[in-house]
């Protein structure tokens, strides 16, 4: 099953998904892990709270730039209070393969650029950033 989930990551990451950026989106948000050296940033365009057009872009590991393709694609058409609620572990499920503390960090870069920009800079909930831990 692992195979698997290591085939997606390599799909993901030689074919991303809405890899770009929006001209003028409603939320854009982007950061960066200095251990490593992955970029990753999120452009959003919202129709009535809505989530319509998803792009990313940036450098990195495989593990960063699938993560972040995957997680345009779950976020699409979902309801910016959805994409709030959204937690790391369904991110980390759709990954789908065990990630030492330093991969973990790679494959949340995007969701922390995420939350960073739903909730406005510096207002990501605790619980969202707190180690960047699997419970």
């Amino acid at each position: 099953m692992e195979d698997l989930y290591r085939e997606n990551i390599l799909d993901h990451y030689q074919n991303p998904r809405n890899q770009g950026t929006l001209e003028h989106p409603a939320i854009s948000s982007q950061d960066s892990n200095p251990l490593c050296g992955d970029e990753v940033r999120i452009d959003l365009g919202l129709r009535d709270g809505v989530v319509q057009e998803v792009k990313f872009s940036g450098k990195g590991c495989a593990i960063s730039q699938a993560s972040a393709s995957m997680l345009t694609e779950i976020i699409k058409g979902k309801t910016l209070d959805e994409v709030k609620n959204l937690s790391k572990q369904e991110l980390l499920d759709e990954v789908g393969i065990p990630l030492g503390p330093a991969r973990i960090k790679c494959a949340l870069l995007p969701f922390k650029v995420l939350k960073a920009g739903v909730w406005g800079i510096g207002q990501v909930p605790e619980e969202d950033t707190e180690e960047w831990e699997v419970e």
